[in-house]
Order: structure tokens, then C-alpha cells, then sequence
């Protein structure tokens, strides 16, 4: 991996994709200050301090879109909780691919596809983690949220997280790309904190009721409504 460290910037994702020609296949992004990062859905990702990460990965795998690349976010969804275990913690997936701990906030991810006409140039895979902050800070926060210093009482060195994040995605990597989302679909579900609750699901500007009953082979959400209608969620946002 190449390795792009900036003292400060608005939101690694817009840095890496305004620069996606330049940059090489497999380049991390990464600042510990940044001042206008989003995520999903074009909420804002609140800015917690410099001891907390804030990355883009930078991938061009092939010049055309493919299925699996939306299941990326997925997968690093699932290295991410990975590296939170070896902490201590027992993180929960909440699909598509935000990540909570004692169901609060932990790290979410904004995948971005660049594009010229019908070429693909490159994807963007940005993720932010709160690793040191305050119970202060996140109680401002607009939904429940947590860090990885107030679960397990002591500071994290933001670098070694990020390389052990970066390690395994890489080991990872080429046989997602070959194989999809069956080559870690058991071990999302494992740590899916959906699975056989009752959920509202938004899509767009529709809210779906039932019953989350599994994810598909290839990443999507069943959902099982109140008459018993079965649901194939590929995009949406659990309320």
C-alpha cells in the first residue's frame, strides 16, 4: 500500500477522488484532522479530535463497474470489527455497514465510485473510527455513540490500529474480489445485531416494517413484512 498522511484536510474521500488519476491503485489516505467529513446518506461524520482516525482507501481494480465492488464496504466492514476483537470488545455490524458497540456508534463507511462516461476510474473507500474521545463530546452527538478508549479504559495508538485495519483488508482483498460476498458472508452474519429482530428499514423516501430473517449471497437484507411479503434489500438504512 502506498500511504498519503495530510496534517489537516476537509475529507480524505473528497481528496482522494478529485485526485484518482494520480493516484495509485491501493493508496491510503489518512488524516487525524479532518474538518468536513459525511457519511452515508450525506450526514455529517462529527469530527471527534486528532486521536481518532479518519481514511480513504483508494482502489482501481478493474476500468468497469462490477457487482462486487458494492460489497466492499461490507467487507470492510467486517476487517474493522475484526480489529475492534482484538481489543476486547464484541462489536455488531448494523447493516449496510456502520459498526456499534453496546448499540452505539463506533465507525462508519462512505463508499464512492469514480467515473469518466462509462469507464471506472476508481473507488473510494473512506471509514472513520472513533478510537480516543470523551464521553463529553459524544454526548453531544445526535445519535448514540461510543469510542474504543471509553469500552475498554485506556488510550489506543491510533497508528497500530490503523495498520492492523489496513493488514488484514489487504489479506483480504484479491479473493473477496474473486470470489464476493459468500467468502465472508457467515462471519457478517455472525455479527449482524439485526438478524430475526423487527427493524424499519428506510429506502429512499420508504419505510419498510418486518422481520430481518437473513442476508443473501450476495450482501443484500431479507426482510419479511407484516403480511408476510418478502423484501430483497440491496440499498437502504435501518431506523
Amino acid at each position: 500500500m502506498n500511504y498519503i498522511y495530510l496534517e489537516e484536510v476537509d475529507s480524505t474521500n473528497k481528496y482522494a477522488k478529485e485526485r484518482v488519476h494520480d493516484l495509485e491503485d491501493m493508496t491510503v489516505v489518512y488524516t487525524y484532522n479532518q474538518t468536513a467529513g459525511r457519511g452515508r446518506l450525506n450526514r455529517k461524520w462529527s469530527y471527534a479530535g486528532t486521536d481518532n482516525i479518519y481514511a480513504s482507501i483508494v482502489l482501481k481494480p478493474s476500468d468497469r463497474m462490477l457487482e462486487v465492488y458494492s460489497n466492499l464496504t461490507q467487507l470492510l466492514c467486517l476487517v474493522l470489527s475484526q480489529t475492534f476483537e482484538e481489543y476486547g470488545v464484541k462489536p455488531k455490524i448494523k447493516w449496510p455497514n456502520d459498526i456499534q458497540i453496546n448499540k452505539k456508534k463506533i465507525s462508519g463507511i462512505l463508499a464512492e465510485a469514480v467515473n469518466d462516461g462509462y469507464k471506472l476510474l476508481g473507488l473510494v473507500l473512506g471509514f472513520g473510527v472513533n478510537l480516543n474521545t470523551t464521553k463529553e463530546f459524544l454526548d453531544k452527538i445526535d445519535q448514540p455513540a461510543t469510542s474504543l478508549n471509553i469500552e475498554i479504559g485506556y488510550e489506543i495508538d491510533k497508528e497500530e490500529f490503523l495498520k492492523k485495519v489496513l493488514n488484514r483488508f489487504c489479506l483480504m482483498y484479491n479473493s473477496f474480489i474473486k470470489k464476493g460476498f459468500l467468502l465472508i458472508r457467515e462471519e457478517y452474519k455472525s455479527r449482524a445485531a439485526f438478524l430475526s429482530e423487527e427493524i424499519t428499514v428506510k429506502v429512499f423516501d420508504k419505510s419498510i416494517v418486518g422481520k430481518a430473517v437473513d442476508i443473501t449471497e450476495n450482501g443484500a437484507l431479507t426482510l419479511v413484512d407484516n403480511d408476510n411479503k418478502e423484501h430483497i434489500l440491496l440499498i437502504g438504512d435501518i431506523l
